[in-house]
């Protein structure tokens, strides 16, 4: 697990350093070009056999379609031409790098002293009078150096591009542009919070525009670090090289869409400091893929240690949910799952059914109650419908249960509007929805633009562990820390896949062995989460995205979980 920084935490981070420590701002910058030119450099020397051939699409102004070139638009022409066949005589890479006004700019102008080898064009977007004093500095260095920080004035935004509207001098900028072998993106840093606008935004859709790969300096411009929401347009990087801590943007949504490869470095903020930060809870987590291991199983242990799992699920219609529910909750180690289905489709489960044991639902509430309390953890809600009696026994099992209990889909569903129950449980209780239910269960609007505040404060206020699932599933506790998954692909984008994950949450918090190991619940059901994607993603690479289905992700945990234990 990669443990995350705000950007406010960031700046704090950085006063620190600089004001308790008396470490330069300046040193604090070159480091972080340090790292940023040398994956630069390593992105280059691994895809540039890519990038060989070039071509470009030429911006070229006439008064008329119709009419022949003047002489001088011929000698336009042709020098935009020999821009794009030097390319083929001088095999040095050309990079360009944008650079902002501020610390993030001057991370981008220092990088271009460490490119010593490399054809380096250094724009400047924005105002130089906002300049920062460490980003002048920096240029001046640049300067001294035989370099140049060119200012970019090209603003696209209000007009197609092929309008002729750009000077023979943007032209060539564009051209050149064209043919390079990496663009870094160096134009905002973790404060950005507006939409990017002029020619900032030229400069996105230019750096998207390339054949070759985008480094982006601490988090994609156009991010916002701490939701991953984009403010208007972003950057499409190939890596992110982002410094002394990831920033929870490049997980969620679509920041985590933007980021590529992430890459962490080191650019001297003492180590002690960091520690600080880990020690003010709740902290917020990456769950990479390395993740935690799960402990061997103890060679004395019986089936009732690895837990009684108690499903509540299925409704006509809806018969593969909770077969998908009960099997992945026996692939993921649960020692006996009953599975509690309405009465009208019990034969069709329990001809799905050989290791779980379905049994059709009493008429009496008494006997149901009993069922379930007999059992460590109940799983309540997939395909159960919506239908009132049902609801009416979700509510009350939540409120009689003294069992933790998962809810998911219908179960969740069946909350809304009654949240008090949810409230006076004193039992673990873990909530799995998609934004989709979440909205239903709160009242909030779609999209979820902050999903990491809402999922720890939805905790928070209900003393629950919520699983806000999507693009960088989010588990946030009850004490505020959180967990964000990197694992996973749109090919789990199918209905079945949550069914799932609520199976195999349920039944690593039915193993006694896992909570001792664990003590914190909810970390627990976030290596669930992460577990989940990681089968996602073994599915993928050998089905592919569009052909794999929920049962294949079943079928691969067993290899997921046999690499993920303990030697």
């Amino acid at each position: 697990m990669l443990p995350l920084a705000t950007a406010a935490q960031m700046k704090e981070l950085d006063r620190r350093a600089i004001e308790e420590r008396g470490i330069s701002s300046l040193a604090l910058m070159d480091h972080a070009a340090q790292g940023l030119a040398a994956q630069v450099r390593e992105v280059v020397d691994r895809e540039r056999s890519k990038y060989l051939g070039f071509s470009s699409a030429v911006i070229f102004a006439r008064s008329k379609s119709e009419e022949k070139p003047t002489s001088e638009e011929k000698r336009q022409m042709k020098e935009l031409e020999r821009i794009v066949t030097s390319k083929n005589r001088d095999k040095t890479p050309r990079i360009a790098i944008f650079c902002g006004p501020g610390n993030n700019g001057g991370d981008g102008i220092a990088a271009a002293l460490h490119l010593g080898g490399y054809h380096v064009r250094v724009f400047l977007v924005g105002d130089r009078e906002k300049m920062t004093p460490d980003a002048r500095a920096m240029e001046e260095k640049l300067v001294a150096a035989g370099g140049c920080l060119e200012d970019f004035t090209i603003d696209m935004t209000s007009r197609e591009p092929l309008e002729g509207s750009l000077t023979f001098e943007q032209q060539k900028i564009t051209t050149w542009l064209s043919t390079c072998d990496c663009v870094v993106d160096a134009l905002f840093g973790v404060g950005l919070t507006r939409p990017v606008t002029g020619a900032f935004l030229t400069a996105i859709r230019l750096m998207n525009g390339r054949s070759c790969p985008v480094v982006a300096c601490d988090i994609p411009s156009g991010v916002n670090a701490d939701t991953g929401e984009i403010l208007g347009e972003a950057v499409q990087a190939k890596i992110t090289v982002t410094f002394t801590r990831p920033k929870p943007g490049l997980y969620l949504g679509e920041g985590a869409a933007c980021a590529g490869e992430i890459r962490v470095m080191e650019i001297g903020i003492p180590h002690d400091l960091e520690h600080d930060l880990n020690l003010q809870r709740p902290v917020v987590y990456a769950v990479d893929e390395a993740g935690q291991c799960l402990p061997r199983r103890p060679r004395t242990a019986h089936k009732g240690d690895f837990g009684k799992i108690f499903i509540l699920a299925g409704s006509e219609g809806y018969t593969g949910a909770p077969v998908l529910a009960a099997r992945a909750a026996l692939r993921t180690g649960a020692g006996l799952v009953y599975l509690g289905v309405p009465r009208e489709i019990y034969p069709i489960i329990a001809a799905k059914c050989d290791e779980s044991m379905p049994f059709p639902l009493p008429e009496d509430y008494a006997a149901i109650l009993e069922r379930s309390r007999s059992c460590d953890v109940a799983l309540v809600g997939p395909g159960l419908g919506r239908a009132p009696k049902t609801e009416k026994l979700v509510l009350s099992l939540l409120a009689d249960l003294e069992i933790p209990v998962v809810l998911d889909a219908d179960g969740i569903n069946a909350l809304a509007g009654h949240i008090d129950i949810l409230d006076k449980r004193s039992p673990l209780t873990v909530l799995t929805p998609h934004e989709g239910e979440f909205t239903r269960l709160t009242g909030c609007a779609l999209p979820v633009k902050d999903r990491l505040s809402a999922a720890r404060d939805f905790a928070r206020a209900h003393g629950c562990i919520l699983v806000l699932k999507g693009h960088g599933t989010v588990t946030a506790a009850p004490d505020g820390a959180a967990w964000i998954n990197a694992s996973g692909n749109p090919g789990m984008a199918k209905g079945g896949s949550g069914d799932v994950l609520a199976g195999m949450i349920a039944a690593l918090l039915g193993q006694k062995h896992l909570l001792k190991e664990w003590g914190n619940t909810a970390e627990l059901v976030s290596q669930a989460v992460q577990l989940h994607g990681l089968a996602g993603d073994a599915c993928a690479q050998k089905l592919g995205e569009y052909a794999m289905l929920p049962t294949d992700l079943i079928e691969a945990l067993p290899e997921i979980l046999r690499e993920g234990t303990a030697e």
